[in-house]
């Protein structure tokens, strides 16, 4: 497990665990505590029974916190949710992919994912 701080007024009764994060850097130059929003390019969850937590609770804390891109695997409906432009009040940009249909990482735009080759 590997928690991480989300914003600050959040911070004090949340401290997530997500499946996947991103780091903007090396692991190592990350001396102490968790990694910080800023130290955040991506973070994934893998959904099964946590859909709706991590469609709901969990994406408005991503989003508050400033991560730029949040991705919830739906297993059982075999696509990918990609969550893009945070904000206050949640994410501008959402958006659902089949499993065939190929994403683009915004911290890596040179590579694609299909969550086919995952399932």
């Amino acid at each position: 497990e590997a928690p991480i701080d989300v914003a600050p007024g959040d911070n004090q009764i949340n401290e997530p665990t997500p499946d996947l994060i991103v780091l903007r850097k090396p692991g190592s130059l990350i001396r102490s505590g968790n990694p910080q929003p800023e130290d955040l390019a991506m973070v994934v969850e893998i959904a099964d029974s946590s859909l709706a937590f991590d469609l709901g609770v969990n994406a408005r804390l991503y989003a508050r916190a400033h991560i730029a891109e949040y991705w919830v695997a739906d297993l059982n409906g075999r696509h990918l949710v990609v969550h893009r432009k945070p904000g206050a009040e949640g994410y501008g940009d959402v958006a659902a992919y089949g499993e065939t249909e190929p994403v683009r990482p915004l911290a890596a735009p040179e590579h694609e994912f299909l969550l086919s080759a995952i399932l």
